[in-house]
């Protein structure tokens, strides 16, 4: 029998089973064996291309990660450069929210991801930050920008006065203006676009007093 042109596991095949489980059950799809169930393998095959849960882990990062754009971060200035990085961010991951817990107890170390927080630290480093800033800086952009991804995740509102509008009558009168919003997306990208703006409002390092 003549043997296949291409082998049955790759890195890229196995990390991508991997995201379709986790996609589709969260945390728990990050598992060798029900990865190797997925591919119709024994789970001792995966360890042929990929060494441990670890490092399957970090390739899922990896796959998701490759959406975002951080070559604005070098092209253009600052603040353009920020906004333009960050609404890739929020995009790369709004495909895969799953992945944002369980990516989030796992450092990472991926090529990829460091090539990404290289750029971040030469352009803040560009407009006066220090190395010691670099890290809460970019540790600020992400909590929020992963905050909504996760915001846009759940119920398109999380609140709801109905029935209250006696008892907190201004809470009430905003939130009926949402009844001229988009019903699918009425708060998460304008809160989005709203709290990016007021981050990169204060993206510089303030002048010694």
């Amino acid at each position: 029998m003549a043997r296949p042109s291409q082998p049955k596991l790759s890195r890229e095949a196995i990390a991508r089973a991997a995201l379709a489980l986790v996609d589709r059950d969260g945390t728990d799809g990050a598992s060798i064996r029900r990865v190797a169930d997925r591919l119709k393998v024994h789970p001792t095959s995966l360890y042929n291309h990929v060494p441990s849960l670890a490092a399957l882990i970090e390739d899922v990062r990896a796959l998701v990660s490759s959406r975002i754009d951080s070559s604005f971060l070098r092209e253009r200035e600052w603040e353009e450069g920020l906004a333009l990085w960050a609404r890739s961010y929020r995009d790369a991951f709004r495909r895969h929210p799953r992945t944002i817990p369980l990516l989030m107890s796992h450092s990472s170390s991926t090529p990829l991801l460091m090539s990404q927080y290289e750029d971040f630290a030469i352009a803040a480093e560009r407009v006066g930050w220090t190395s010691d800033d670099i890290l809460p800086l970019l540790t600020a952009f992400e909590s929020f920008i992963l905050g909504s991804v996760l915001d846009m995740s759940g119920p398109t509102v999380m609140f709801d006065p109905t029935g209250q509008e006696a008892d907190v009558p201004r809470f009430a009168a905003a939130y009926a203006t949402l009844e001229h919003h988009d019903p699918a997306d009425p708060v998460a990208t304008r809160a989005f676009e709203l709290g990016l703006s007021l981050l990169i409002a204060g993206a510089r390092p303030r002048p010694a007093a």
